[in-house]
């Protein structure tokens, strides 16, 4: 698949638009090779006459369809996978591109935290107060699989490889046999990416998508952590004088992988377990890869009395320590291997690594013999490295939360209420339930009779309490309440967690997910403070989850962000009030409908005093692929979040005035009256949905281990945010990422307030950051691909509500033209608006082509199915879409 100049961007992007070229080049070649002359020329006619119909080519449009639809059914699958794979190219070399040597002003990320501390010690804030916020920065990054992530593990590699010859490529000093090999490898590569199944053939379980967060761990953020913390040290000592503590760990991780049991029926008590061995296997190998490693490295003699005494003066002092700690890593892997293949071997555990001090304490005295004898650089090489993972990851590499819905809980209670001659739990007010709770809470006698057999759900959630109780706090994150409302939701939790063992004051956080529960979340934290019994509980913290997506679906974009932005503020207030120091759990998605966008911005634009130093923010899906896939890329998107967080503590934005608050107040209320008269008060909206989107085909793609929908029998309401989104971006309307929005916005203009929204724009983060992701999902919006959609699959007497929608979207594209003063979309971010430019000649044919696949396979009958092409082609142009489209759930 050639690439041509003309293709592409202007000529500072040449080192892109070279590598996109090459690769493209050798995608053409392999497809030569296994398919033939004719075919290359017909994926060539067919890209070319797309490009042309963008141009407003009717004809060529016409030329194009023509060829789409006849396509014979043995085509359609390698026609899907030679644009698909396109796709995925181009995004291969653009990530590479913003960590490339060549990489253009415009493109590369400067050092960001180098730019913070220049500001920040430029007179604006004291340098004690910086270095006392910086050693104190909790950053917890929370990964989570959900199903935007549509690549396999197996290509996920094969693409890092082809970054890795990339890398190679641009030695000036390589010889004429050096660039041979590489460009045989890459021909390799992307010939084994050909001939690999993109699709996969089942379902991933919850523990496969656990693995799947390690690797990414294991392949890019071991190697990251500890090269972003040496940067931030030296950055730090260039402008300071000062060095970082070796145990500092300003970002962490944490996981939903395997414990995300909310309205997921595959998390289970036993899944959970396993993957907790998992979590802390891996740990251990990698430990013990750096270990064997450390044993070549500390050779030396050398050591203070501390040291000399633990190893009765070994002659290899160091190595001593060492070979001890490795085989203690061996034995902790061969037990956590037999747990995992279910066995629970009796060993002694002072003989494994099972405390994180086991490995920590014998480290530190390395350090610091090394460092009392003058070896100091020594000291800071390989064993830093290592003493830093540990503070990162610890030996559970990844702390798990659990997530589960308040009703689950509830009806726990309820079950044993009933049994116990109590009545229904589920029937009293909240007063009563708050007393029950309180005074069980602090009972000493048990609650839960030992001979009471509880109903397979109840057991299950008690399971999930005892399988807590028996794992360290340091192995596990939050206790996370979906759906909570009500300070009950909260006590419920911990009652059971004590009921069933738990010794160890674990968080709970409430989930504050819909508009009404995030303008009451306040209220109901306010109420829970105002409990002694729990004050004494949160010994000073409290930890709250705001929800973006699920606010989003049910409230918009635009009220959802407001009320969001209006929900922490108010919390910050009542935490301080309470003297309790607040942390924001952010569950924001991959894309803009979900709460998405770029992370330093989304930081920087939360309200005055709602950082301080912590946060916690999910990662989720394909995006941890884009942001941490890589070490390089990780390390940027370490620096990005480090100094986002730094600065949001200690260089605030203002607070917003009160004329601005009035008038985001009453866009929240427009927008979201015009968001919900579409999707709740439209009648048709729904069919119209189901027949313009391939919501019901997503449900059958084998992507994420939980089910589309929490109630089977449910419509739009119980459809989850992830394929609501996802739905709307591949017939390319991206409707819930802008419906209501620009209604809102012009209708403060038509009240003459389009001077106040500049100022706002110009003056005010959080609002500044809202227009951007507009014009964002603006510029990736294609009605004429939506209308298209429309004229092959939705009946006609629902077409007046997809003219009603692009009319929508034209309004709100115009409005934001004018209050940005702009002819175009991201004129002022020129990068990411050619980004989009580049990929639409080749989404548009697999769009066009899902299209037709999508008539196929709805008219299909139990006698004449859509055959094995039709149906594996149309999972195929899911996938190019979603790749191209790259923020898609």
């Amino acid at each position: 698949m050639v690439v041509t100049k003309a293709d592409n961007m202007t000529d500072m992007y040449a080192s892109l638009r070279s590598n996109v070229s090459m690769l493209g080049q050798i995608l053409g070649d392999t497809m030569r090779t296994h398919l033939g002359d004719s075919f290359l020329e017909k994926v060539e006619q067919i890209r070319k006459l797309a490009k042309d119909s963008r141009r407003g080519d009717q004809a060529a449009r016409e030329q194009m369809l023509e060829l789409l639809t006849a396509l014979p059914d043995e085509e359609l699958v390698p026609f899907a996978k030679a644009f698909n794979q396109f796709l995925n190219l181009a995004n291969l070399s653009e990530q590479f591109h913003t960590i490339s040597r060549n990489c253009d002003e415009l493109v590369c990320v400067p050092d960001p935290v180098e730019q913070l501390l220049g500001r920040m010690l430029n007179g604006r804030v004291d340098q004690a107060k910086m270095l006392d916020c910086l050693k104190t920065l909790d950053i917890d990054l929370v990964l989570t699989a959900h199903p935007t992530e549509i690549s396999r593990r197996t290509l996920i590699q094969k693409y890092a490889a082809i970054v890795d010859c990339l890398t190679e490529q641009e030695n000036d000093q390589l010889s004429d046999r050096e660039r041979q090999q590489i460009n045989l490898r890459l021909r390799q590569l992307i010939a084994q990416i050909w001939h690999t199944n993109e699709i996969r053939r089942e379902r991933p379980t919850p523990v496969d998508e656990a693995r799947w967060g390690l690797s990414t761990i294991e392949e890019s953020l071991w190697h990251a952590v500890p090269d972003f913390l040496r940067q931030l040290n030296d950055r730090v000592q260039q402008r300071t004088g000062q060095q970082l503590p070796i145990d500092i760990a300003p970002v962490r991780f944490s996981s939903w992988m395997g414990g995300d049991r909310d309205g997921n029926p595959f998390v289970t008590a036993k899944v959970t377990q396993e993957v907790l061995d998992r979590n802390r296997h891996a740990a251990a190998r990698l430990f013990l890869k750096d270990i064997v490693l450390l044993v070549g490295e500390l050779s030396m003699e050398e050591a203070n009395d501390e040291l000399k005494a633990y190893t009765n003066n070994s002659c290899e002092p160091y190595r001593h320590v060492l070979r001890s700690i490795r085989q203690r890593l061996r034995d902790t892997i061969d037990y956590l291997n037999a747990r995992i293949e279910g066995h629970n071997p009796e060993v002694d555990k002072s003989s494994l690594i099972w405390q994180e001090s086991d490995l920590k304490a014998p480290l530190e005295m390395l350090y610091k013999s090394l460092t009392d004898c003058g070896m100091r650089l020594i000291a800071n090489g390989l064993l830093l490295d290592i003493l830093r993972r540990l503070a990162c990851f610890g030996i559970h590499m990844l702390r798990l939360d659990i997530r589960q819905d308040a009703s689950r809980h509830s009806d726990v209670l309820a079950e044993l209420t009933r049994y116990l001659g109590m009545g229904d739990f589920n029937h009293w007010d909240e007063t009563e339930k708050q007393a029950f709770l309180l005074r069980e809470l602090s009972n000493r006698r048990p609650l839960i009779p030992s001979n009471w057999q509880p109903s397979a759900d109840v057991a299950e959630v008690l399971n999930t309490c005892r399988l807590i109780a028996k794992h360290p706090a340091k192995a596990l994150g939050s206790y996370v309440i979906s759906m909570a409302g009500k300070p009950s939701d909260v006590l419920t939790v911990l009652l059971l967690l004590k009921e069933t063992g738990c010794s160890h004051p674990m968080r709970v956080v409430p989930l504050f997910e819909t508009l009404s529960d995030l303008n009451n979340a306040a209220a109901c934290i306010t109420d829970l403070l105002d409990i002694d019994w729990y004050r004494g509980y949160t010994k000073g913290m409290q930890e709250v989850m705001i929800g973006y997506s699920d606010s989003a679906k049910d409230a918009g974009v635009m009220a959802a962000a407001w009320a969001q932005y209006h929900a922490q503020e108010q919390l910050v207030a009542v935490c301080k009030q309470a003297g309790v120091k607040l942390t924001l759990f952010h569950g924001r998605g991959g894309s803009i409908g979900r709460g998405g966008g770029p992370a330093h911005k989304a930081i920087l634009s939360q309200p005055p005093g709602s950082v301080d130093g912590r946060i916690r923010v999910t990662e989720q899906g394909e995006m941890i692929r884009f942001k941490f896939g890589l070490p390089k890329l990780a390390v940027q998107s370490l620096a990005l979040y480090t100094s986002a967080v730094l600065e949001a503590t200690l260089l605030p934005p203002p607070e917003p005035k009160q004329e601005w608050r009035n008038c985001m107040q009453r866009i929240a209320e427009e927008s979201v009256g015009a968001y919900r008269g579409i999707v709740r008060d439209e009648p048709d909206f729904v069919a119209y949905f189901r027949a313009a989107t391939p919501e019901v085909e997503l449900g059958k793609l084998p992507l994420g281990s939980r089910p589309a929908k929490r109630r089977v029998d449910g419509g739009i309401e119980s459809l989850r945010a992830i394929p609501w989104i996802f739905a709307w971006s591949q017939n390319r309307l991206m409707l819930p990422a802008w419906l209501g929005a620009g209604e809102a916005l012009q209708a403060a203009s038509e009240r003459g307030e389009m001077g106040l929204l500049q100022d706002m724009e110009r003056e005010w983060p959080f609002f500044s950051t809202r227009i951007s992701m507009l014009e964002m999902v603006y510029a990736k919006a294609e009605p004429n691909l939506a209308r298209y959609y429309e004229t092959c699959l939705v009946p006609k007497d629902l077409h007046h509500l997809g003219e009603t929608l692009r009319q929508r979207l034209d309004l709100g594209i115009k409005v934001v033209l004018e209050l940005t003063k702009s002819d175009s979309l991201m004129a002022h971010t020129p990068w990411n608006r050619e980004s989009v430019k580049l990929r639409n000649p080749y989404i548009d044919p697999l769009n066009f082509l899902q299209t037709e696949l999508l008539a196929r396979t709805r008219k299909e009958t139990t006698e004449t199915p859509a055959s094995e092409h039709v149906q594996l082609a149309l999972m195929l142009t899911i996938a190019g879409v979603a790749a191209g489209m790259r923020n898609t759930g």
